[in-house]
């Protein structure tokens, strides 16, 4: 323990005091080099934020070694600067190239920056979504199908990037399906991990279509590593769902002209007017399924 005592007596009170402080300034390269490195601290996360504060940093390095090595002539300082120079610039060039090979084609970069950079999703990790999944993007022609009715197997995700898809379920017309939109949401939905299913629906391509698609099996593999993404593409699939279930609801009529909302309970009371011979107002609800039922008329 007393030595312990005597070395760090020897390290702090050891060393010679001060005697006079010097009267004038060091440099401005040195003052220089001290703003850069406090603007360096500045920076925030995120590779850009590792690029601005490594940058900085490295600036502030190159000033202490020019002051070190024009106004202190001093080797230790100058040596243990340049290091530091060296170590920023090494990182530099590492971030740089991580941002660089970030690239896709046009319509991933169009799906990232309207769906998935708006809600914080970093490029690095889009490309983990692209890649891991391999996600690919596919053409589909005027009046070609992209699934159909009881025969097509349930087995991935796509998004629809440009034109427009027709739904159908027995030959009668449900609703479109419009950019930015998931194909198969409701079957995406339906179905758990561990099951298969058919299409319930015909999905036809009305004008030239262009959508990326997912694998089903390579996402859950995905989403058991990173549950902050399975959480992100239930919250888009949700929010799908509701759109298409509005869509519907544009189908959906009483007999008194009414429009019948989907939000209303299934009794919708209102007093109409009094007709001949009809006492009680008849309310009939006409139902067209979400994919997986089959289509009725009350």
């Amino acid at each position: 323990m007393g030595e312990n005592v005597t070395l760090w007596e020897s390290l702090v009170f050891g060393q010679p005091l001060c005697s006079e402080w010097k009267k004038e300034a060091e440099g401005s390269i040195y003052h220089l080099a001290s703003i850069l490195f406090v603007l360096g601290c500045m920076g925030g996360s995120g590779f850009f934020g590792l690029l601005y504060v490594y940058i900085f940093f490295a600036i502030s390095f190159l000033c202490t070694c020019i002051w070190a090595w024009m106004d202190v002539c001093a080797a230790d300082v100058f040596s243990w600067n340049f290091i530091l120079l060296v170590i920023c610039i090494v990182q530099i060039i590492h971030i740089a190239y991580q941002l660089r090979s970030v690239t896709f084609d046009k319509e991933f970069q169009d799906v990232y920056c309207a769906i998935f950079k708006p809600l914080g999703i970093s490029l690095p990790v889009f490309r983990k979504i692209i890649s891991y999944c391999n996600a690919e993007v596919v053409t589909l022609e005027r009046d070609h199908c992209y699934a159909v009715q009881g025969k097509t197997p349930i087995d991935k995700l796509s998004l629809l990037v440009s034109g427009r898809i027709r739904v159908t379920v027995d030959g009668e017309f449900l609703h479109y399906i419009f950019p930015l939109q998931f194909l198969d949401s409701p079957e995406w939905d339906s179905l758990k991990p561990s099951e298969e299913g058919i299409f319930q629906v015909t999905l036809t391509a009305e004008t030239k279509c262009r959508y990326v698609t997912w694998r089903r099996k390579k996402l859950y593999l995905l989403f058991a590593k990173h549950r902050f993404l399975a959480r992100l593409f239930s919250m888009l699939i949700s929010s799908d769902i509701a759109d298409k279930l509005y869509a519907l609801n544009e189908k959906v009529f009483i007999d008194s002209g009414f429009r019948f909302d989907i939000r209303l309970p299934n009794y919708y009371h209102r007093a109409l007017p009094d007709q001949e011979n009809l006492t009680t107002p008849i309310i009939r609800v006409q139902k067209f399924p979400l994919r997986r039922q089959t289509s009725e008329d009350d």
